[in-house]
């Protein structure tokens, strides 16, 4: 069984789209929908409820909580998941038909041996650090990730021992929490993201600087240099390392800052 995660707040016109496409994927095994309603304030909490209604043959589960933030409504998915694989998607995000009937085959491939698997949303490209190599899949590995982020937690499927080796999100952290979580991960767990669009993820925009939590770069920003902090505490990374890379996210946080400006010329 598959137990997908789902945070929601405020989604009312997103949400029903996304448990469509759970709804509609090839798979022929069983799904686990958490929903975690962080304290929404529109209309998504009774969107749910008649969707479960009206959809009484899926296992949907809501629960409801006081605003705490993205991490921590997916910490309280997680606890309560009974699946022996996990998959995450967003409120406004949408998974293509094929996604997990491609992504378990992966998974399940008892010779490839892969713990945790993302793919490529809509219009991604996969770029350095990370190269496609066999069987069309790209390695994911701490310092790559330490670069980059190329995984959008909505592309992710993996599983439970990657929850019993590696924790979960940090309760307390709500920009660049995806990264914490992958660099946790990373030291005990084989990555990959295949190279195949499978998700719309955030209703198509782009994933800096227009909606969600991705909008705000400066908080963003704090959220990188959060994590990079706490990997030379676990000494995963030198002192050396730690300045170089506090200079490069920096040098990003500056250069995200002038694009958005460009696309907002552009009206992109």
């Amino acid at each position: 069984m598959i137990s997908v995660i789902i945070p929601l707040y405020n989604a009312e016109k997103s949400i029903e789209k996304s448990l469509d496409s759970i709804k509609n994927q090839t798979w022929k095994g069983d799904f686990e929908i958490i929903i975690v309603n962080d304290g929404s304030t529109d209309n998504s909490k009774l969107i749910v409820e008649n969707y479960i209604l009206k959809n009484p043959e899926l296992n949907i589960s809501l629960i409801n909580q006081e605003n705490s933030g993205v991490s921590k409504a997916r910490n309280t998915g997680l606890k309560l998941a009974k699946g022996e694989y996990l998959a995450l998607q967003d409120a406004d995000d949408e998974w293509y038909p094929q996604k997990t009937e491609i992504q378990m085959k992966i998974l399940q491939n008892k010779k490839l041996k892969i713990d945790f698997l993302g793919c490529r949303r809509k219009n991604q490209k996969i770029l350095y650090p990370f190269k496609v190599k066999q069987n069309n899949l790209a390695k994911i590995t701490f310092r790559k990730l330490m670069i980059r982020n190329e995984v959008s937690p909505c592309t992710v499927i993996f599983k439970r021992k990657v929850l019993e080796n590696s924790g979960y999100f940090d309760d307390d952290q709500k920009y660049g929490e995806d990264v914490y979580y992958w660099l946790k991960i990373s030291k005990n767990n084989k990555m990959y993201i295949l190279n195949e669009e499978l998700v719309i993820a955030g209703l198509g925009k782009r994933t800096f600087g227009v909606s969600g939590l991705s909008a705000n770069l400066t908080e963003m920003e704090k959220g990188f240099q959060k994590n990079l902090k706490e990997n030379w505490h676990l000494k995963r990374i030198g002192f050396i390392e730690y300045i170089i890379y506090y200079i490069f996210y920096k040098l990003k946080y500056i250069f995200r800052l002038i694009r958005n400006e460009y696309f907002n010329i552009l009206g992109k």
